[in-house]
């Protein structure tokens, strides 16, 4: 039996129809989201996300449907046109400090609640930067809902 040499690129899957990596995080584009049982509008509505720029991960793709769950696990199906490609975390941890380098030592610039919902810039191994609410800086990836432990981001 052959074993992949250390190098070897792990297999990525990717959705159907967009060609795009299964699972990857999107946000919401506005402040209501029907989700669906299936892929069309004749299956019933679950629930409604009611939250703008709330991240989502899409896990699967079926034409113009995107299967997408929450931090919380809960999702189903939404029509593509209501989700953004634009990047948003949610802070996992409470008093979060928006540190001023990626650098625990660094002197805050703000405190999250957790809960918070944060464009995501750049992210480096540990560190993401966001933007919320006027404030810029860094928090650590273990602490954000939204952005992949291996991802890098420039």
């Amino acid at each position: 039996m052959a074993l992949p040499h250390a190098g070897a690129a792990e297999a990525v899957e990717r959705g159907s129809v967009t060609n795009l990596p299964l699972p990857r995080y999107v946000s919401i584009k506005s402040g209501e989201v029907n989700v669906r049982r299936g892929p069309s509008l004749t299956h019933r509505i679950d629930w409604v996300f009611a939250r703008k720029d709330m991240p989502l991960e899409i896990t699967a793709e079926y034409g113009h449907w995107r299967r997408v769950r929450d931090r919380d696990g809960a999702g189903g199906w939404v029509h593509y046109s209501l989700l953004s490609g634009t990047r948003t975390v949610i802070v996992d941890q409470d008093m979060l400090p928006l540190l001023s380098r990626p650098d625990p030592a660094a002197p805050a610039n703000a405190k999250l609640e957790q809960g918070v919902v944060a464009r995501l810039d750049n992210c480096n191994t540990d560190w993401c930067r966001l933007s919320v609410g006027g404030y810029r800086g860094w928090a650590p990836k273990t602490a954000l809902w939204g952005v992949k432990a291996d991802e890098l981001r420039d």
